[in-house]
């Protein structure tokens, strides 16, 4: 079996390689700054946790390898602008935005998208960051460093944000988990909840529109696709080529996660429809220190990523699978998580399905 060389070692590759381990692959993430000379064999195969790296000894070898999975898709998709411009290619609905450009002002953005615009940065920024507020009751101008940089967005007045993780082969053949739904505080994902019954209805449209884009890509692996719900409608938000934090419920709620059909992507092994297992929840954990005390909920998985905590950082996540609600309600009520944990926890209790 050829090596499996993940550019990038954090949290995501350590993840590939759990999953990896019981089918045989050797997965070996690396640390996108390594100066070592990696041991690539002409058969290995490499695949990426994030969108974008910087050009080091690694990734250099990394990227220039002839078994770089995807090695096109990832500029098309990192960058906002030509993300968006797949988007409106492919004729699948996103919310309304231009370019920001050297001439374009406030006003403009007003006038095409109205009293609120939400600019993001084209490259980087995710949980929050990367981002600026048009408000046209404050008469905000854009800043000049943001010109060629970002792209302008008209916000959203959305019911929900879901996600759609699925995942496609050498051959085409695609298999999806159901739709997510996530809750983001202060544009960070902090709780997830699959599957809902209500959710249903919206499946097929939502495996329609990320197919589209799979097929279009000749994408190999797992993808994310996150949505703004608007009654029965789905504004696509972003997209995400890769393993994604919305799909780490499927850890513990899937008979094959999301880690493990990416890794049986890239490598050309067969894929495996995933059967639902209960319901499950997943909470992040950001900039708080591990309790080992968790281990004593019923019912809780702990997946601790080993970085040092910082504000606003994610260090871990908690996975629940239960098919008895009570259980699941129960260590809402018992977890002892500060602000704005208790925010997160109301929402899952409300959004769990009720006996």
């Amino acid at each position: 079996m050829s090596v499996l060389w993940v550019l990038g070692a954090g949290q995501l590759g350590a993840m590939l390689k759990q999953a990896a381990t019981p089918l045989g692959v050797d997965v070996r993430p690396v640390d996108i700054e390594s100066t070592d000379t990696l041991a690539l064999g002409p058969t290995d195969i490499v695949t990426a946790e994030r969108e974008e790296w910087p050009d080091t000894v690694a990734t250099k070898q990394l990227a220039t390898h002839s078994n770089f999975v995807n090695l096109a898709t990832f500029p098309q998709l990192a960058d906002r602008l030509t993300q968006k411009q797949w988007l409106d290619r492919l004729e699948l609905a996103t919310a309304p935005w231009f370019s920001v450009e050297a001439d374009s002002t406030a006003a403009k953005a007003h006038e095409i998208l109205g009293e609120r615009v939400l600019m993001k940065r084209r490259r980087g920024g995710y949980d929050g960051k990367g981002q600026y507020w048009l408000k046209q009751s404050e008469s905000i101008e854009i800043p000049e460093e943001w010109k060629g940089q970002a792209i302008a967005e008209q916000a959203i007045n959305f019911d929900e944000e879901v996600s759609l993780v699925g995942v496609r082969g050498k051959n085409g053949e695609t298999h999806f988990y159901p739709l997510t739904l996530n809750l983001h505080i202060n544009g960070i994902l902090y709780a997830s909840i699959s599957p809902l019954e209500r959710l249903k209805p919206l499946q097929s449209k939502a495996e329609a529109m990320l197919s589209k884009l799979m097929d279009a890509l000749d994408y190999v692996g797992v993808m994310a696709m996150e949505c703004f719900r608007i009654g029965d409608d789905l504004l696509i938000n972003e997209l995400a080529p890769r393993v994604h934090n919305s799909g780490h419920w499927t850890q513990a709620g899937a008979s094959v996660c999301q880690f493990e059909n990416h890794v049986r992507a890239v490598t050309g092994m067969p894929l495996a429809p995933a059967n639902v297992k209960n319901q499950s929840m997943m909470i992040n954990l950001i900039g708080i220190d591990v309790d080992y005390q968790w281990l004593n909920i019923k019912g809780l998985e702990l997946y601790w990523y080993k970085k040092d905590v910082r504000p606003g950082r994610k260090v871990g996540h908690l996975n629940f699978c239960c098919d008895d609600l009570s259980v699941l309600q129960s260590a809402l009520s018992t977890l002892n998580l500060p602000d704005p944990y208790p925010e997160a926890f109301t929402w899952l209790s409300k959004n769990l399905p009720q006996k």
